[in-house]
């Protein structure tokens, strides 16, 4: 039976424990704190608790629009974050992730602090959760041995290095903030920079959103950049693009000033508290890599296309890769390493499909490419635009701004792409994605009957808007039959 460690607990440590048990090797997890990882305990889920809050106070600005009396809501952050702690406890009940891996019959070893390679086969692990300590301080309490390793052990906020970074925060220290900030800048407008601003702008602060490239959102569709952008500037926050990098923070009073280079000047903002979202690292410090001859690059394990680091019986899965950093790719990630590592295969991993999204608002949601990147693959894809204000649940429910962008091929009628921003724009792209897995032309698409009034409409609007434009009738699949024998009679 192979001996296997999986170092991490997070949704990638987990599945792949699973994974490995469920293909016969004898699993142990190894977790220096809860289990869980840092989208249930310090990303994602937190920051979704905050987007309902900040989505609660926008609902209540249009309380007058429907007859409703009353006053506008103000937030006691005491009371919210105890909400995010109470929303991580509840989350880590329902999943009961200890009781599901010891059932398996993975050994878990959690809270056990960090681990590290003495050679490549052998692991110690600290006996301490101190990030502060140096290795050599470090007291090992218990030493493991493997035939074979998958790493999971995820990432964390990257931290620049200039005058004054001590004063800026990451999205991991909101959660010990005592009040909210009157004004901010947040410096980092992806996913992160972008969820952030939304939240601090419907809590009353005055925002600025700066980022080095030219618009927010870089590694969208450029359409959904600028809707998002436009909607920013409706909720009262300053977007700062363009700059050439941050130049120091000065303490000021009770304030912050932020100086940051634009071309040949640099400019300051005064402001009560600054957070960098400037990127994701992977946790490799502390792993002693080069002992077991890993391979490691700007934080991240060299792994090839079989998860494979470059150490043969080391894999690796999730964050600590720098590829697809999600979740649901994780777990994906984490399956095929498992099998890989225990059978022996030398299975691929293809993030092909995979929708995702942001929590500001408006909200946005994407899956597979760009109109950029399709029209680089194929020039004469056919793109098909609605806007939100077309359909009736967007009126009804005064949310008219935002669109729904499907690109689809012209040689095969299949999708390339979609992006959609507004309201449930996250839950919209999903029902696209699994039409994309399914491989369904966009006739088919155009030809279901989905619910009146939702926002889900939009999808069936523009597919029969490509459809017109590729110059195909939507015909449901039993007229397409006509005249084929039946599945059901064939072999009589």
């Amino acid at each position: 039976m192979t001996n296997i460690i999986v170092v991490g607990g997070g949704p990638a440590g987990v599945t792949a424990a699973l994974r490995a048990r469920e293909l016969g090797a004898n699993v142990t997890l190894v977790e220096r704190g809860r289990l869980g990882g840092v989208c249930t305990n310090d990303g994602c889920a937190p920051t979704r608790v905050l987007a309902k809050a900040a989505r609660l106070v926008r609902e209540a600005e249009q309380f007058g629009d429907y007859g409703l009396i009353g006053q506008p809501p103000t937030v006691d952050l005491a009371e919210l974050l105890a909400r995010v702690q109470q929303t991580i406890y509840r989350l880590q009940e329902k999943k009961q992730l200890l009781s599901h891996l010891e059932e398996a019959g993975v050994k878990v070893l959690a809270e056990v602090g960090e681990a590290r390679f003495v050679d490549a086969h052998t692991l110690v692990l600290a006996g301490s959760n101190d990030f502060s300590r140096s290795p050599a301080t470090e007291v090992a309490t218990t030493i493991l041995k493997a035939d074979k390793f998958i790493l999971c052990v995820g990432g964390h906020a990257r931290r620049l290095n200039f005058p004054g970074s001590e004063y800026a925060l990451t999205h991991s220290d909101v959660w010990t903030m005592r009040s909210l900030p009157r004004s901010v800048a947040v410096v980092g407008a992806a996913a992160t920079g972008c969820q952030l601003a939304s939240i601090l702008a419907a809590f009353g602060a005055q925002t600025h959103l700066l980022d080095l490239a030219p618009r927010i959102l870089p590694a969208e569709d450029e359409n959904v950049s600028a809707e998002i952008a436009n909607g920013f500037r409706k909720h009262g926050i300053k977007i700062i693009t363009g700059i050439g990098g941050v130049h120091q923070i000065d303490k000021i009073g009770s304030g912050l000033c932020l100086h940051y280079k634009s071309g040949a000047d640099v400019l300051s903002l005064e402001v009560e508290a600054v957070i960098m979202a400037t990127g994701w690292a992977g946790n490799v410090e502390r792993l002693n890599a080069e002992a077991a001859g890993i391979k490691t690059e700007h934080g991240y394990v060299v792994v090839d296309d079989f998860l494979r680091s470059t150490a043969p019986h080391i894999f690796a899965a999730g964050d600590i890769t720098g590829r697809m950093m999600l979740v649901q790719s994780a777990g994906y990630e984490a399956r095929v390493a498992a099998e890989n590592a225990v059978l022996g295969l030398a299975r691929k991993y293809e993030h092909r499909i995979v929708p995702h999204g942001g929590f500001t608002d408006p909200e946005y949601g994407s899956v597979g490419f760009t109109e950029a990147q399709a029209r680089a693959a194929e020039p004469d894809c056919v793109v098909a635009r609605v806007s939100y204000a077309e359909l009736d649940r967007p009126v009804i429910d005064g949310r008219p701004d935002g669109f729904c962008k499907l690109i689809v091929s012209r040689a095969t009628r299949q999708l390339l792409g979609a992006h959609v921003v507004g309201e449930q724009a996250v839950e919209v792209v999903q029902l696209i994605a699994t039409g994309m897995a399914a491989g369904l032309q966009i006739e088919q698409l155009a030809e279901l009957e989905l619910a009146y009034p939702t926002f889900t409409e939009i999808v069936g609007l523009a597919a029969r808007q490509s459809a017109h434009e590729l110059a195909v009738t939507p015909l449901a699949p039993h007229w397409r039959a006509l005249g084929q024998r039946s599945a059901l009679t064939q072999g009589r």
